[in-house]
């Protein structure tokens, strides 16, 4: 063939491919859809769950053992083979707890067909939170999951499990609501003791999910959406691996 001719119809399936195909990737940009049905697409509601890594090892749940509301003594290897959240707060909290417990409730509820799912609520004011006052709180927000213990015990070990073990931040602060301030943050923890969650729209692990805002809240006064939801779908995925 001509060369002449040749070039002409180069150019003419350039043209074509112009014509049909560079509006669409034009527009998958504006949209954030660009690599769709390829490997590179991410969906972040059914990738895998990441390990929280520290020093290039994946996190493990520290050892504990403390009393629960029903006076038995409770450990960390009483949690194996279950998926489980961890929380810190106290029964005389006046501002973000009852949200929390609101929002443990709910998973609490949304779970119930499944043994494999626990809770593990440490005091950070265990002098106050004796095993009867826990026992009553349980009652009081109807926590009935068997694998949901409320812990009380050593003021000074359970700082150090949130702040050290967890990095889950409380302190006493006596100008706090209630004298003391925590973060209001779960964690979740898979059936073999390690900490796990979603990843964040750059590929980086949650680590924690927030615990003080509802999925009926929706976003709070800063801005921050709800990750209840999240959590129903992360805790699912856990319990099926």
């Amino acid at each position: 063939m001509n060369k002449k001719y040749t070039y002409i119809w180069v150019s003419l399936i350039i043209l074509i491919f112009g014509i049909l195909v560079v509006p669409k990737i034009v527009e998958r940009i504006k949209t954030g859809n660009v690599v769709e049905h390829d490997r590179l697409n991410v969906d972040r509601d059914n990738a895998a769950l990441s390990y929280i890594m520290l020093n290039g090892e994946r996190r493990k749940v520290p050892e504990f053992r403390f009393l629960n509301q029903d006076s038995l003594y409770v450990t960390d290897k009483d949690y194996l083979g279950k998926v489980y959240l961890v929380e810190f707060f106290f029964t005389s909290c006046p501002s973000i707890c009852p949200i929390m417990t609101e929002n443990l409730v709910a998973l609490q509820d949304h779970f119930a067909y499944n043994d494999n799912f626990g809770v593990a609520s440490f005091s950070i004011t265990p002098d106050y939170d004796t095993p009867e006052v826990l026992r009553n709180y349980a009652q009081k927000y109807g926590i009935v999951d068997k694998d949901w213990n409320l812990f009380t015990g050593d003021k000074e070990g359970v700082f150090h499990l949130a702040n050290s073990g967890f990095n889950i931040f409380a302190a006493e602060m006596p100008e706090a609501p209630g004298g003391f301030e925590h973060s209001g943050l779960f964690a979740l923890v898979d059936k073999q003791g390690y900490l796990r969650s979603r990843q964040d729209k750059f590929g980086n692990p949650l680590v924690y999910y927030r615990g003080a805002i509802t999925e009926a809240m929706g976003v709070n006064e800063h801005g921050e959406e709800e990750q209840i939801s999240m959590l129903k779908e992360d805790i699912k995925k856990l319990l099926l691996e």
